[in-house]
């Protein structure tokens, strides 16, 4: 339920209260069935403090706007309901800009690819290297996403790194940008790596220098196997600067990134773990949508190829 949402945090707050927009026993009568049927419909704490504010003509024929306010001290959220000029039905309202595509809103100038740079579908994923879940996505987009939709698709890595709780991710961040400035293999060998063996990288999670030190390891193993300059790259990881990440991390607060991973295909927005049969699903849509035919799912590519059986 969409409305819900507002509500998560407040599970915590105590008694529901419904102020109330006029003095007349109608306005009390009116305001009572709002904080019934609120109350009821998006199942709040029994605690919830509900204020409806004062009621305003709306742009919708028939109806008005009254917001609806929850809160307790100094917290507070306000969300916006049409109620009829009858005062028999509510409805939430809620404005989404439209205005731009999700996807002119990603910055991806510079950034890895893998795939089709002509590719009609762009998979962009936020992400974490310290992230368990970020590296189980990691491990369903590489390889079987990947193999299974060839040059039909281009994937591209943007940073969030949760530093509150991983420390290690910005620094990882910071190195396979490094890597990403003068190879783009050398980055891809790093994500593929460092989501592989995120345990081995943390180690004693009280010893965040050594963490440092075995990503660099891996950076600079990694420069040798790919003839990166050497010198370059390890000017950038002695500077560790953080804006291009920051800069990242900027971007997915203003799309409404609050976890990882969160992947955009084609701007469809998709938060946390998704199975991979339900991927397939969202990324077939936006080969369709390309006017483009997607491939078999695995399972069927491998029956189509299997031997006949011979006749009993």
């Amino acid at each position: 339920m969409r409305f819900s949402k507002f509500f998560l945090p407040l599970l915590l707050f105590a008694s529901v209260v419904l102020a109330q927009s006029g003095n007349s026993d109608s306005d009390r009568a009116v305001n009572r069935r709002i904080e019934q049927k609120v109350k009821s419909t998006f199942q709040l704490p029994p605690d919830v403090n509900v204020t409806a504010g004062q009621r305003v003509p709306s742009e919708m024929p028939g109806y008005d706007k009254v917001p609806v306010t929850l809160s307790n001290g100094p917290r507070s959220s306000t969300h916006d309901f049409l109620i009829s000029k009858d005062n028999k039905t509510i409805i939430e309202w809620e404005k989404l800009d439209i205005s731009h595509d999700v996807m002119d809103q990603i910055n991806t100038a510079g950034r890895p690819e893998r795939g089709n740079q002509q590719a009609k579908v762009t998979i962009v994923n936020y992400d974490d290297f310290e992230c368990p879940y970020c590296s189980h996505m990691h491990q369903t987009l590489f390889p079987d996403i990947f193999k299974t939709y060839g040059n039909q698709v281009k994937i591209i890595y943007k940073d969030f790194p949760l530093v509150d709780i991983h420390p290690w991710a910005m620094h990882a961040a910071i190195d396979a940008n490094c890597l990403a400035a003068q190879n783009t293999d050398a980055y891809w060998e790093f994500a593929d790596y460092t989501h592989a063996n995120q345990k081995t990288i943390t180690g004693d999670k009280t010893k965040t220098n050594e963490q440092f030190a075995r990503l660099d390891q891996i950076t600079l193993d990694l420069a040798k196997k790919h003839n990166v300059n050497e010198g370059a790259l390890q000017a950038c990881m002695k500077k560790q600067d953080e804006s291009t990440v920051r800069s990242s991390m900027a971007e997915g607060d203003k799309l409404g990134i609050d976890a990882t991973p969160t992947m955009f295909v084609n701007g469809e927005m998709i938060s946390g773990i998704l199975p991979e049969d339900q991927l397939r699903t969202i990324i077939d849509r936006a080969l369709r949508d390309a006017g483009q035919t997607p491939p078999p799912a695995p399972a069927a590519a491998a029956e189509a190829k299997a031997p006949a059986k011979p006749a009993q």
